[in-house]
Formats: C-alpha cells, sequence, structure tokens
C-alpha cells in the first residue's frame, strides 16, 4: 500500500455537545486522544456521525481547533470541510491548511439534485483552484443515500486525472463492495476507504486501503488488527474475531437511528451519560430503546 496516499483506520467520530447544544470541546478531546491511543491512525472529525451539517462555519473551525490545542498532532486530523457554498468550502479548507492540517475529506454541494458529472467536476475543479496549495490532499467522499449526490466513477477518473497530487482518495459510505473494486480497478494509486465497518477485511483484500467508520468510536482496537494483519496467514483467526467483533458492534449501532446510538454505545463505554445528546433534528434514544441498548451493549464481544 505504499504507493497510496491516505491508508488506515480512521474513525469518523462523533461529536458531545453541553446542555445548550455547543460542542463539548473538552469531551470531544478526550475522546480523540482515546481514538488514537485505542490504534487509530488518525480521526476523521466533522462528518456525517459527526454531525458536521449541524454545525456552523466558526463552530466546526472551533472543533478542529480544540482538537489540536489538546495535542493531536495536525496530521492524524481528517477534518470534514465540504459544504453547500463553495466559497465555504474553500474557506474551511484554507483554514485547516492554516493549521498545518493537509488532508480533508470534501463532500460535493448537495443542496441540488440531479446534477450533472459536468456540474460537480466543475464545482471540486472551482475549490481546488480557489485554494491552489501544493500541500492539500483530498479525499472525496460518496454518500449518496445521505447527501444524495452520487460521484461517479467516470467524474472520480476525470478529478484524479485532472488533480493527480491533490485528489488522492474516496471514502465510499454508499457501503456498494461492487462500486469499490471499480474505483480500485479505474483509479491505480488512488486510496479506496470504505465507511462501512464490516466492508474492511475484503476491501483490504481487494486493494482498498483502509477505513473511515463509526464504529471506530467504540472498537478501534479492532479495526487496527484487521488492518495490520490482514495479510498475515498465521493470524487469519485473530482477524476473522476481530472482524467478527466488528461486525457485532455495528450490528448494534444499526438497531436505531445510527448517529445518536453510536452516541450513546460511546457513552456506555465510557459511563458518561452526557454522550447521549444530539443536536436537533436528531433525537438521542427514549428511555426505552436506551435500556434495550444498554442490555444490547453488556452482551457484545
Amino acid at each position: 500500500m505504499s504507493d497510496h496516499k491516505i491508508t488506515g483506520v480512521y474513525s469518523a467520530a462523533t461529536t458531545p455537545l453541553n446542555t445548550d447544544g455547543s460542542p463539548d470541546l473538552g469531551l470531544f478531546t478526550e475522546h480523540c486522544q482515546r481514538l488514537i491511543e485505542e490504534g487509530c491512525h488518525g480521526v476523521a472529525l466533522l462528518g456525517t456521525t459527526g454531525e458536521a451539517n449541524s454545525f456552523s462555519s466558526p463552530e466546526r473551525r472551533m472543533i478542529l481547533e480544540a482538537a489540536l490545542k489538546a495535542g493531536i498532532p495536525a496530521d492524524k486530523l481528517l477534518p470534514g470541510t465540504g459544504v453547500v457554498a463553495i466559497p465555504e468550502t474553500v474557506e474551511l479548507t484554507k483554514h485547516a491548511l492554516s493549521l498545518g492540517i493537509t488532508k480533508v475529506v470534501m463532500l460535493p454541494p448537495f443542496y441540488y439534485k440531479g446534477v450533472s458529472d459536468e456540474g460537480l467536476f466543475a464545482a471540486y475543479a472551482q475549490i481546488l483552484e480557489k485554494i491552489s496549495d501544493i500541500r492539500l490532499q483530498v479525499i472525496l467522499y460518496h454518500i449518496p443515500q445521505v447527501s444524495g449526490v452520487p460521484l461517479s466513477v467516470p467524474l472520480i477518473s476525470r478529478l484524479v486525472e485532472a488533480f493527480p497530487e491533490t485528489v488522492v482518495g474516496i471514502k465510499e459510505s454508499a457501503g456498494d463492495f461492487n462500486n469499490m473494486q471499480a474505483i480500485i480497478a479505474a483509479c491505480p494509486g488512488f486510496s479506496v476507504l470504505c465507511g462501512a465497518d464490516p466492508l474492511l477485511l475484503p476491501l483490504l483484500k481487494a486493494g482498498g486501503t483502509g477505513c473511515i467508520t463509526a464504529t471506530s468510536n467504540l472498537v478501534a482496537n479492532s479495526l487496527r488488527t484487521v488492518y495490520d494483519h490482514v495479510h498475515d496467514e498465521a493470524k487469519s483467526a485473530e482477524v476473522e474475531a476481530a472482524q467478527a467483533r466488528i461486525n457485532a458492534f455495528r450490528t448494534l449501532s444499526n438497531s436505531y437511528v445510527q448517529i445518536p446510538t453510536i452516541k450513546a454505545m460511546v457513552g456506555l463505554k465510557t459511563g458518561n451519560a452526557d454522550w447521549r445528546r444530539t443536536r436537533p433534528p436528531l433525537v438521542p434514544l427514549n428511555d426505552a430503546e436506551y435500556a434495550a441498548l444498554a442490555e444490547g451493549y453488556a452482551k457484545l464481544p
């Protein structure tokens, strides 16, 4: 995997909130440090799991700065910087670069649906040309079930060809293994990372380079076991067991609305119920759901 720019296990970190709904920066930075201690190569903050699109640009900048101030190295942070308006995406990405953070995860502009590949190429090209910084490495973000804006394989190929040093990877969160394989085949040397934890093992075997996932908030150590030993025949049983544990956590996290459920599970793991808070329109699990989740969590391997 040495030819690929982005490799490893990254957590799609969830964002804890204070009682007034503001980001709990102390709890968040503790969480980031724990993720790295547990085996994550880095923290992909301010993504879907992190409720990024419920935060303002000043809040997003504040969260990113807090992670750095807490001692998380800049090269271990992959903030989400793609928003609806191109000037704001440029501004958030330039802010990250100003802090020494060079890798970002970038959604396409996602308000208008049914847009053409031509339009999406123009959007990304305009963003990258306005930023114009040779340090920047962009991970495209394909999550059509949420964004409503898919990134086709021909579009990805065109972006890689036009910006080979900048457009270096993709987070494929549609969970479509065939699509991941098609991207790997079309773009040699391009980093393909899955957003669905159960696909880490098959993706690594197929030439993918890692993951950016929600369940890593809970089982980073198991994901790291899979990543580190996927090609070691002597450790195949250990790898299969780690993947089975990951899948069990992922299955439980999908029992209810995923983001509030992941937050509740982090709360169960850490013994801190403050993690249950979400920002509207997401709502926390109700008491009956939470009780059932806690019972299921206690039985996990």
